[in-house]
């Protein structure tokens, strides 16, 4: 098995009031050149977890952190008007917090981040700030939700 110290969350970069299938996703990193979704789990609107890319393998959603990461993804990102929002609902929360809990346990000492957060610090003062950010993925602040759900102690 691989070494996994480091938990990335995403969105998927879709408005809240559309629907972004499995499937969809899939077709869309397969399009881009990927052998199959480069997130390991997807979180839709209604809260299911869908296992996308076995954790065996790297994956493909943060480069240069692919090989000891795990990517998770949730359904929007995107209020309607195209807009970047953090468009959680409360299932997402819930199932977001318990897949992040359980990785925890399976890979401890590992850092959760907001893929944001993997930003370059280009001023080099020691914190990626939002003028630093590439991409507002994944549309909230992962430090904040992880003290708001107790898991302050797991953020790096």
């Amino acid at each position: 098995m691989r070494k996994i110290d480091l938990i990335v969350i995403h969105c998927s970069a879709t408005r809240e009031n559309m629907t972004y299938k499995p499937q969809q996703l899939e077709a869309d990193h397969r399009a881009r050149g990927f052998q199959c979704c480069g997130y390991h789990y997807y979180i839709r609107k209604n809260g299911d977890i869908v296992t996308m890319r076995p954790l065996a393998l790297p994956g493909a959603h943060a480069k240069g952190y692919n090989a000891h990461s795990v990517g998770i993804c949730y359904e929007g990102g995107l209020d309607k008007y195209g807009r970047a929002a953090c468009t959680l609902t409360e299932w997402q929360r819930h199932s977001l917090e318990m897949i992040v809990r359980v990785l925890l346990l399976d890979y401890p000492g590992s850092r959760v981040v907001g893929h944001r957060d993997l930003s370059p610090d280009v001023n080099h003062n020691g914190e990626v700030e939002p003028m630093e950010w590439t991409k507002l993925c994944p549309c909230f602040d992962v430090r904040q939700w992880l003290q708001s759900v107790g898991l302050s102690s797991a953020a790096g």
